[in-house]
């Protein structure tokens, strides 16, 4: 009877508080999101899981940024993947590099005018990160990987996040693969609202030709100007353009198979197992979590609607045959391809068909993957300096 009561005083089981209960719901909500939605399910699921994992008391499942060596001198199976991973800023830029491998950036070059779109949906970036500061009273470093949560792009705020604030890595990425996932129900309201009938009626010009050699170039030149004027992006834009150079040159199909596939197969797997490890009951159960949550979605929202308002102004300066339609703005967020599939279906059902502006909108949409990268870089640059 001692031995079956020190097994009883021992188990996890009888060390459950109810924090790690709400974890287990939170984490089980994620995975069910994931598979009857379909709502990122290639990084929820492993998220979920990790969170459940990470509330299994004496389980040692869990991850830290302030993790320290005990004296049993073992570090836990997801602490050194958080380590090896994480700390050392490892796997998001391997993310961009299988990214990279997966995105064609010849609507971008057809029309140069839809890097502007890009560009300004970054908006919200910058609104939550000031609110978030000003508003919330949270630190800036802390604001910065909140605000990153409107370029709509997971592996940049874990990124960023990692580096400035990696105690709130669980809620950021989170909310941001969370609204990521709600892009068709976020964006159709916004681009309604912001939008005439006339505008989404208004036709995409006739793009022009992009030739292989400006393709090639593409990803060596923007890696290179990018790193020489912010070199805190190399990281991400860097690997992303190494990506696109294997994916266009032709002559590198193993490599490019191997980085778009098992190895950014690989790499997520472990990038959500460990985000969901950092959710412990204590440090994910807060009122900031909610604020992150709630700035997120106005991050979202804000960045959403920067890239359709900065189309309607450009729309006064150009002449009429060669407007832009302004619902694209949209789709300058990160979130490949789904958003200007998005803009796609909405633009579609509104003109019944007569306008289809799906490969215009993918322009914005990649333009934005540099975007958020390179606005990443920007608070590194200036707040790590600082």
């Amino acid at each position: 009877m001692e031995i079956l009561q020190r097994l009883i005083e021992n188990s996890g089981a009888s060390h459950i508080l109810w924090q790690n209960l709400v974890m287990y719901v939170i984490g089980a909500t994620l995975i069910t999101l994931a598979i009857r939605k379909n709502y990122e399910p290639l990084l929820l699921i492993p998220i979920g899981f990790g969170a459940i994992l990470a509330n299994l008391p004496g389980a040692m499942m869990s991850a830290s940024s302030e993790w320290t060596m005990g004296e049993s001198h073992s570090v836990p199976l997801l602490q050194l993947i958080y380590n090896a991973g994480i700390k050392t800023e490892l796997l998001p830029p391997i993310i961009f590099l299988g990214v990279g491998t997966l995105t064609d950036f010849r609507p971008l070059l057809a029309r140069p005018l839809t890097l502007l779109l890009g560009a300004a949906a970054q908006l919200g970036i910058f609104v939550a990160t000031l609110g978030g500061h000003y508003g919330f009273g949270f630190s800036i470093e802390e604001s910065a990987a909140i605000g990153i949560i409107g370029g709509a792009d997971g592996p940049t705020s874990i990124f960023l996040t990692s580096i400035l604030a990696p105690e709130l890595l669980g809620a950021v990425a989170v909310a941001a693969y969370s609204y990521m996932s709600l892009v068709p129900v976020i964006q159709p309201p916004i681009m309604k609202a912001l939008t005439t009938q006339e505008e989404r009626e208004i036709p995409m010009a006739k793009p022009r030709n992009v030739s292989p050699t400006a393709v090639i170039l593409f990803p060596v030149v923007t890696a290179a100007i990018s790193s020489l004027l912010i070199p805190s992006s190399a990281p991400l834009i860097g690997m992303l353009m190494f990506g696109n150079l294997l994916r266009e040159s032709g002559v590198t199909g193993r490599l490019q198979k191997t980085a778009g596939g098992p190895m950014i197969d690989i790499v997520t797997i472990f990038l959500g197992l460990v985000v969901g490890a950092t959710m412990t009951g204590a440090t994910f159960l807060t009122v900031r979590t909610l604020f992150i949550l709630g700035l997120g979605a106005i991050a979202f929202c804000c960045s959403t609607a920067g890239g359709i308002l900065f189309a309607k102004l450009l729309n006064v300066f150009l002449s009429k045959e060669n407007r832009i339609n302004p619902c694209i703005g949209a789709a300058g967020v990160s979130a490949v391809p789904m958003s200007a599939r998005v803009v796609q279906k909405f633009v579609s059902e509104s003109t019944n068909g007569r306008v289809n502006p799906l490969m215009a909108a993918m322009g914005p949409n990649v333009a934005g993957v540099i975007g958020s990268a390179i606005t990443a870089g920007v608070f590194l640059t200036i707040l790590k300096a600082g």
